[in-house]
Formats: structure tokens, C-alpha cells, sequence
């Protein structure tokens, strides 16, 4: 166990943070127990602590469970955790077709109780989150070209095709026709250049700048655009598109600097959420994933944040380079650690 974990499970234990629960187990020396971090009795001295990853470990070293907090039993953290899995997974079931009402019965909670205890551990509502599952059908749907586009709308669960349209540009970046073919007849202007970071690859839509990638292979980097829109017409070398290009650099070289271009931003509601929190965080300032979880209204969520930092196609213009881990390491970056450390010692930022 290294000093920094200690040093986080230690102010987790003074904060009595019920977010910890189920992650690890502190035991006293001196009364021979051992609880959850949020267990209510007074706070030991910090020299008569051990910590164990679970209550198994404890016991083996000989410690008994807190009758108070009783941490060798499910804690209601984990019990929520677990109902919420089960009503993602009869979400994805039904197709997204379950109402609230049905949904919160089918695991013995309340709505109202069940509606915020799934928006605080999943990030969205159950609502956002049976959209997410019919746009994904409706996306296979149209990939497998198996059906007409009205067809494929109701085959996704939408009442009416109204009701798709209204979020679909948002979701699929282009209308179902467009999707269809893959990005046939849209045009993407896309550009390879070098800078101080290794390689790097800009391309624009009608709306706007849709990705900046860095990397050590432009011919990767061209590969994936590629993927992401298999029949758009891609068009490189084009003039008009330097000062585009330039700009972006120019923000890249100058970490902090802002972008004076229109975005073109793809995902979900809650992808886009976290995605316009980074957005918010000052040059040289770093968040851990929790922090930004908190700056979205949702504290749970912090799994579901890193996974929106990751799916981010726009480096530094969304900086999701400023999340780290809570003790202050770099974690994980799309573009590479080296990258996000070196961009992070230009904005002023303090990294570990």
C-alpha cells in the first residue's frame, strides 16, 4: 500500500465519504475493529489506523466487524449500485421501452428515490439513458440498411418520427439519410500538419472544427477520420483551410489561448455536459475526475465522466488534458501521457 493511497483513504475516513465504501476497510489497532469508511464512530488517531482492501483481509488479520456499520454486509452504496445495474440491464432488454414507474418496481425502489440514485451512479436520467439504447439500435438499424428510415424509427422505439428527428442531428452529427450512407455527400475538410507535439490532424464540418487528434503517425491519424466517416467526402489540401489549421496550432502551441472557431461537438447529453464543464476549467487549473462529477451535479458519477474524457475527439480546444487522478497523477490521455504532461507544464499546471 503506497503512501499516497493511505494519504486519500485517510482524508476519505475523515470526510466519512460514503463514496468510499466498498473500496476499502479501516481497522483500529487499539479496539481491535474494523468499518467502512463512513462509519459514524469517532475518528481514530491516525497512527492506531490500518487500512485493507476488503473486509476478508481484515478479519484474516484478525480484527472483527463494527456493529454499527456493520461493513461485512452490503452497504447501501453497493445495494443502490447493484438495483441500478439490474435496471440498466432491463433497459437494455426491453430496448429502452420501460417506463419509470415499472422500472423502480422491478427492483423495489421508489421513483422518486430510484430516479435520483440512477442519475447520481449512471450520470443520466433513465429517461437519457433509454434514448442512448434506441439511438444505438437506430444506428445499427440504418448501418445494416435492412429497413426504410421510417421503418427503422419505430423498430427503435420512437412513438413517432418527430420525436427522433428532434435529437437526431445532435446524436448521429448528420440526418438518418446521411447516416445511412455513412457520411456519403457530406464534405470534411481535414488537414495533417506538424507542431511541437508530434503530429496533428484538424478537420472541420459545415458546423465546425469535429476533430483535432494528436500523434506520432499522421497516416493513423487520417485512418481513424477515415473510420468516423466512412463515406464523406474528405477533402485535404485545400487552401482556403490553412488559416483553420493555423489557428489550431497556434492554440496547441500556446496551450490556454482560446479558439476563436465554431465547434462542431458530437455525443450524448451527458457526454456533452461534461464536455462544456472541461470547457469551464482555467489554464494552469487541474480537476480530478471527482471534482468535475461534482462541477456536472452529479458526485457519483466519476466513472462515467472518465469515460466521456475519453471518448473526447477534440484535444485541447475540450480539455480534457486537465483531469487527473485525486492524489494529483496524470492518469490516462487519448493522445498519449507524455502529451498531456507536457501540455499540462505549459499551462502552469502542477503535475506529479
Amino acid at each position: 500500500m503506497t503512501d499516497d493511497i493511505n494519504t486519500i483513504r485517510w482524508q476519505a475516513l475523515q470526510n466519512k465519504d460514503r463514496q468510499a465504501d466498498g473500496t476499502f476497510i479501516y481497522a483500529v489497532k487499539t479496539t481491535g475493529i474494523y468499518c467502512r469508511p463512513s462509519c459514524p464512530s469517532k475518528l481514530p488517531k491516525a497512527e492506531n489506523v490500518t487500512f485493507f482492501d476488503s473486509w476478508q483481509e481484515a478479519e484474516q488479520a484478525g480484527y472483527r466487524a463494527c456493529m454499527r456499520c456493520k461493513p461485512n454486509q452490503e452497504s447501501v452504496a453497493e445495494r443502490n449500485g447493484r438495483l441500478v445495474a439490474k435496471a440498466c440491464r432491463l433497459l437494455e432488454e426491453s430496448a429502452g421501452d420501460l417506463k419509470l414507474d415499472d422500472l423502480a418496481a422491478a427492483v423495489g425502489l421508489s421513483p422518486y428515490f430510484f430516479h435520483k440514485q440512477f442519475r447520481q451512479i449512471t450520470g443520466v436520467t433513465p429517461k437519457e439513458y433509454s434514448t442512448q439504447i434506441r439511438m444505438k439500435i437506430m444506428q445499427e438499424n440504418l448501418s445494416e440498411n435492412k429497413s426504410r428510415i421510417t421503418d427503422a424509427i419505430y423498430d427503435a422505439g420512437y412513438g413517432s418520427s418527430s420525436r427522433f428527428y428532434e435529437k437526431s442531428d445532435s446524436a448521429l452529427g448528420m440526418t438518418p439519410t446521411e447516416f445511412r450512407k455513412g457520411g456519403k455527400d457530406k464534405q470534411i475538410f481535414f488537414a495533417l500538419a506538424e507542431c511541437s507535439l508530434g503530429s496533428v490532424l484538424v478537420a472541420q464540418s459545415q458546423k465546425g472544427i469535429v476533430s483535432i487528434a494528436l500523434g506520432d503517425d499522421p497516416d493513423a491519424l487520417l485512418q481513424e477520420l477515415q473510420d468516423r466517416f466512412p463515406q464523406a467526402e474528405l477533402i485535404g489540401d485545400n487552401k482556403d483551410f490553412d488559416q483553420v489549421v493555423a489557428s489550431v496550432i497556434g492554440m496547441i502551441e500556446r496551450p490556454g489561448t482560446s479558439l476563436s472557431l465554431p465547434l462542431d461537438i458530437r455525443g450524448t447529453a451527458f457526454q456533452k455536459r461534461v464536455w462544456s464543464a472541461l470547457q469551464k476549467i482555467p489554464p494552469g487549473t487541474t480537476f480530478s475526475y471527482s471534482q468535475l462529477a461534482e462541477a456536472i451535479g452529479q458526485p457519483s458519477a466519476s466513472r462515467a465522466v472518465a469515460r466521456a474524457c475519453a471518448q473526447n475527439t477534440l484535444a485541447i480546444a475540450v480539455p480534457c488534458h486537465r483531469v487527473v487522478r485525486q492524489n494529483g497523477d496524470i492518469s490516462g490521455y487519448r493522445w498519449g501521457v507524455e502529451r498531456k504532461r507536457e501540455i499540462l507544464t505549459r499551462e502552469g499546471a502542477v503535475v506529479h
